[in-house]
């Protein structure tokens, strides 16, 4: 049983153990980020355009296409003070789920850092005076990730003291999805902080009207749609990545480069 673990996102696949390991099934239980479709099933569904890019219509997954798990697969009122010291909580409560997944019979994890929050146009516009990095990202916010990542790496190498005859992989998404936006053009992409499906402001976005919405501009009803390359284009409405990015970002870390150890996802399920 291979269990892969994000700090959003919980991915159980049912694996039968040998060197290249096989993945016939998948249950993912996560945010809209991973989920493909049981957030939807629950709230409102996304309307076109999403899917348009690899579904040709919506299919429940709040991207244009396709997401990360399909390749395979925040501060509210609190100031970034709150949110560092309430990280130990939060990776305290994340061990405790893996151990209980590792009672049930979990032996592989997979688990994923959390990625540069600060890069996001919802982020970037609800916090317009925050410091920019050398990237155009909020660097306070980014900072907070890499804190929270920090002590999840520590977590991950006590469950390896705890539980030795378990395999984890720790997995630095962080790192991948940065180069996206530090770096756009060398990977093929262009305005990675521009939202793709959004409307208004610098970065294309409002949390008044969303992807797939309406917004009457001057007595005329505007449909806030898709831009017209979203190949191209690293983050989709504002919160979620397009599936160009997600196609990226799952090349890079099925291979095992950003893993630690660096073995990759078909053989996850090996201990070193």
């Amino acid at each position: 049983m291979l269990v892969l673990l994000h700090p959003t996102i919980l991915n159980l696949l049912v694996v039968h153990a040998q060197k290249n390991c096989d993945f016939p099934a998948i249950i993912n239980l996560g945010d809209s980020n991973s989920d493909t479709g049981g957030y939807a099933a629950c709230f409102t569904p996304p309307t076109s355009p999403y899917g348009d890019t690899y579904f040709h219509r919506p299919a429940r997954r709040f991207s244009d296409g396709r997401l990360v798990i399909d390749f395979i697969g925040f501060f509210a009122n609190l100031t970034i003070q709150q949110v560092n010291a309430s990280v130990p909580d939060i990776v305290n409560n994340f061990s405790a789920n893996v151990k209980n997944l590792y009672s049930s019979g979990g032996r592989s994890f997979w688990i994923h850092n959390t990625g540069p929050i600060g890069c996001l146009p919802y982020v970037l516009t609800a916090f317009s005076s925050a410091e920019r990095d050398s990237a155009g990202c909020l660097k306070p916010h980014n900072e907070v990730a890499q804190y929270f990542n920090l002590k999840l790496k520590e977590a991950v190498a006590q469950l390896r003291n705890e539980f030795p005859s378990a395999a984890f992989t720790y997995v630095d998404i962080y790192s991948v999805k940065y180069s996206l936006f530090a770096e756009p053009q060398k990977h093929g992409f262009e305005l990675p902080l521009v939202t793709c499906c959004g409307y208004g402001g610098q970065y294309n976005y409002s949390a008044e009207v969303l992807c797939g919405g309406t917004i009457r501009v001057n007595g005329t009803e505007i449909f806030v749609g898709s831009c017209e390359r979203p190949s191209v284009r690293v983050v989709w409405d504002g919160i979620h990545y397009t599936e160009a990015a997600n196609k990226f970002v799952y090349d890079q870390i099925s291979t095992g480069s950003f893993s630690d150890p660096p073995i990759p996802l078909k053989q996850a399920c090996q201990r070193t």
